[in-house]
Parts: C-alpha cells; structure tokens; sequence
C-alpha cells in the first residue's frame, strides 16, 4: 500500500474524530487499556480528590509489568498499529528548527500533546513503545483515537534557547490545529521549559495546560503570565524522588490550590523520580486538562 493512500486514511480517519469532539465539546477521551493503566489503589485524597496518594509498588508495577525490566513492557500493554501514523520530521519554525516525533495529523487535530524529555534525552524517548511501562504507547493511541496530534521533540538546551524552540512548536501545533488546546508535558529537567513557557504570554496563549511530572517546582510561577490566565497544572511525583524533593512540590502545590488556580497532583507512594512518567495516567490527566 502506497505512503499516499495510508496518509490520507489517517486524515479521513483524523477529520472524522475531530468532527466528533467538535461536536461532543469537553467530550472526554475514550478508554484504551484502562484496565492496565489506570491508577491503583488511592490510599488518601484531599481537595476534594484534587490530591491523591497512589499506592505504588515496584515489585508490580515494574518486575511483573515488564518483559525486561526498564527495558521492555509485555506484550498486552502495547498496541502497535499506531506506528503507521507516526513519522520523523525536522520542523523549520520561523529562524528556528527542531527535530520531532510525530503522531496523528500534522493539521485539524482536536487537540495536541507536547512531550519534553529531561536531561539526556531526546524524541526516542518520548516516541519508545516498551519502556516506561508502555506508558507513552499508550500515549500515542489514545491521541490517535480521539482526533488527537502527538509531539515528541529532542531539546538542544533547557535554557532560553530551550524555551523558545518549545514556544515556536506551541505556536506551530496551535496554528495547524485552528487554536485548538495544546497541552505540554514536561518530565524531570524538562519542568523548566514548562515553567518558562508559562512566562510567555504569546505562547502560552496558545496552552490548555501543563504536566509536570517528577519536576521541579518555580517559586516565581505566580508572576507568570501562565498564572494570570489561570493555566491548569497536572502535577505527578513520586514521594521518593531523590532529584527533586516531593515536600517541595507538594509546597507548590498548595500555594496554588490556596489562591484557587486550578491544579490536581498524584503522588506515587515509594515512587522514585522515574515513576510518574511510568504510572502518570495520560486519560486522566488529558482529561481534567480538556475539560477546563
């Protein structure tokens, strides 16, 4: 079968589903692979459910879980068909380019998640069917299924130069998808592009939300233009991050909650810095994000 005829089923397939959360509003994202996914047990809740400690155990969640330990998830935690929409791109955006992993419609998507590695990494990570527990697989299907663009771009720099190439995709994804939600991700060292994108008003217009999974906490947020406008901030640490200290995130967390800005954080009891991007449920996340 030709690269031309699966291209345009992917954008039939992708207008049709586009169509429907036109149509559905805040309709949430449909189920995939739930059953394996979602969090376990909730040992404690506060906020009104806004702040949940998650049972999490390794010997389960990674040794039972995996094929290979770290390396390689089982077979039932992935679906694979997904790869016939994904491609290897080098964006020009403006004065800038930027290599990226995407999956789903370049243009028309419902909505688009941007994935910001930390330290050390680059798009594989953000694109790796197997590690993290299948996590980011799972990823890429339900945006796929629900009309519904993913990026996975590798950073040169997590300064100002790192900044402003995220900026320039925000702004890129947003124009593509007609000012549709863009919700950005960032893992680890990665927070700090989230939290300097959150100081640019243009870009960060352009934001549904954010994720801040096993990263730092900015005590300057609230001087943001991302706060101003009421930026909502998925928040997922695991209580035995060595990198990061949860206490502080949870800090950061509360001083937000308590000026009323929309924010949900999952701790994940014994996690280590690499849990939340492992255990973070990108349905619930996505979804709570959306329906702001």
């Amino acid at each position: 079968m030709s690269t031309i005829v699966l291209s345009l089923r992917w954008s039939i397939a992708a207008l049709f589903f586009l169509s429907l959360a036109t149509a559905a509003g805040a309709a949430a994202l449909r189920p995939f692979k739930d059953d394996l996914f979602a969090y376990r047990r909730v040992l404690r809740q506060e906020d009104g459910g806004d702040f949940r400690i998650v049972d999490y155990q390794e010997v389960r969640d990674i040794n039972r879980r995996d094929q290979v330990p770290e390396r390689r998830v089982k077979q039932a935690y992935v679906s694979l068909g997904v790869r016939r929409a994904q491609v290897n791109a080098t964006l020009t955006l403006g004065d800038r380019s930027l290599d990226v992993t995407r999956i789903g419609p370049e243009g028309g998507a419902a909505f688009t998640v941007i994935f910001i590695h930390g330290r050390g990494g680059d798009r594989r990570l953000g694109a790796n069917d197997f590690s993290f527990g299948g996590n980011f697989n799972r990823l890429k299907n339900l945006a796929l299924a629900n009309g519904g663009t993913y990026y996975a771009p590798s950073l040169r720099s997590f300064d100002a130069a790192g900044v402003a190439d995220v900026a320039a995709l925000v702004r890129f994804a947003s124009v593509r998808s007609g000012g549709r939600p863009v919700v950005l991700s960032c893992a680890s060292m990665g927070s700090f592009i989230c939290w300097g994108l959150a100081r640019d008003a243009a870009a960060g217009a352009a934001l549904g939300g954010m994720m801040i999974m096993g990263g730092a906490a900015d005590p300057d947020f609230q001087k943001s233009a991302g706060f101003k406008a009421g930026l909502p901030i998925y928040f997922s640490h695991g209580s035995r991050d060595n990198v990061y200290a949860a206490e502080a995130q949870v800090a950061f967390y509360r001083s937000l909650k308590a000026k009323g800005h929309p924010t949900r954080f999952v701790l994940f009891e014994t996690g280590s810095h690499g849990t939340p991007v492992r255990m973070t449920d990108w349905r619930d996340a996505l979804n709570w994000i959306l329906d702001r």
